[in-house]
């Protein structure tokens, strides 16, 4: 599978809560995949000209077990701007988003 998935967690003020769960969920999941550069799960908060801006989760393509937990929908990969990295391997920078000095 190609695709990524997203998830929008609605205000990002009240995301956290979110975020740990989506978290604690992808380590127990991978903990010991021998896969890491992979998986990851990444956060960006994005306002879309709105007031408030909403946290918007990213999976990459190997961790659709977790997307598909959290009811996140297919979409296309994601701009590094403004990208962090929620959990997974630190080496998923370079796996994803090569050339952008992450």
């Amino acid at each position: 599978m190609n695709s990524w998935f997203t998830r929008n967690l609605g205000d990002a003020m009240l995301a956290g809560e979110a975020l740990d769960y989506i978290k604690a969920l992808f380590l127990s999941e991978y903990a010991e995949s021998d896969r890491a550069e992979e998986l990851a799960v990444f956060v960006r908060h994005e306002s879309e000209g709105r007031l408030h801006c909403e946290a918007k989760v990213y999976f990459s393509p190997a961790s659709v077990v977790v997307a598909k937990a959290v009811g996140a929908t297919p979409c296309k990969k994601p701009s590094s701007d403004g990208l962090g990295l929620v959990a997974g391997s630190e080496l998923s920078w370079s796996r994803f988003f090569p050339g952008n000095g992450d």
